[in-house]
């Protein structure tokens, strides 16, 4: 894909979208999970005999379904997908809460919340962790409804997870007829866009160059995305 990062491109999608729910992403959206979980990978690819990757490499895995990242990033085969991700699982369990809130994102979905935005969260983390994870930050209290993967990840696509959110949203009687989706990956523009949602593609997370492209707009900064949500 084509990168499309440059200010003059970004700069005329700058405009308040005025959203009737916002869609969060988790990792590399709220919380800077990125090193926990790549610490993690990076043991278990050692512990079961598979090349190191660069930090840059691991970095791709921070996003999608965590199988999807260890079967198509590091080939691991399908017989041990199960034993790979259990090792992972317990490594990161014992990590996941050393991932800082990103500057401004906890003022940020105050704010949105103080204004009467419905948020959901729509991670493809495990729910079960992903609840964990913004109890510690203090952040649950201000979301509608808390998407994430089902346990064993039969439910884990981004468009599921989007699915699962806007259902509940509206379960709850929220408008989601401008419903906007906010992601640092192409997982989240793709899995929203399945759904007729815009995606506001964060640059502060974990994408990499060209993976804005069928987004809304691109935020440069926080405060970027708060004239965005407006």
């Amino acid at each position: 894909m084509t990168p499309h990062s440059s200010p003059a491109l970004t700069a005329p999608a700058l405009e308040p979208m005025r959203p009737s729910a916002v869609l969060l992403d988790l990792d590399g959206t709220i919380s800077d999970s990125g090193p926990a979980i790549t610490a993690s990978i990076a043991e278990t690819l050692a512990a079961f005999g598979y090349p190191a990757q660069s930090p840059s490499e691991l970095l791709r895995f921070v996003g999608p379904p965590i199988r999807e990242g260890f079967r198509t990033l590091a080939g691991v085969a399908e017989e041990q997908l199960d034993a790979v991700v259990a090792d992972y699982r317990a490594r990161y369990n014992e990590r996941m809460l050393h991932a800082p809130v990103f500057p401004g994102m906890a003022d940020l979905v105050r704010d949105l919340h103080a204004r009467g935005v419905p948020l959901a969260l729509a991670t493809s983390k495990r729910r079960s962790l992903a609840v964990v994870i913004l109890q510690d930050a203090g952040l649950d209290r201000y979301f509608t409804v808390l998407c994430g993967a089902s346990d064993d990840e039969s439910r884990a696509r981004k468009a599921d997870i989007v699915e699962d959110a806007l259902a509940g949203l509206r379960a709850r009687g929220v408008d989601v007829s401008r419903a906007v989706m906010v992601g640092d990956r192409h997982h989240d523009v793709d899995g929203a866009g399945e759904h007729g949602l815009p995606t506001v593609l964060v640059r502060w997370g974990y994408g990499r160059p060209g993976e804005e492209d069928g987004a809304h707009a691109v935020a440069q900064d926080v405060a970027d995305l708060a004239l965005l949500l407006s």
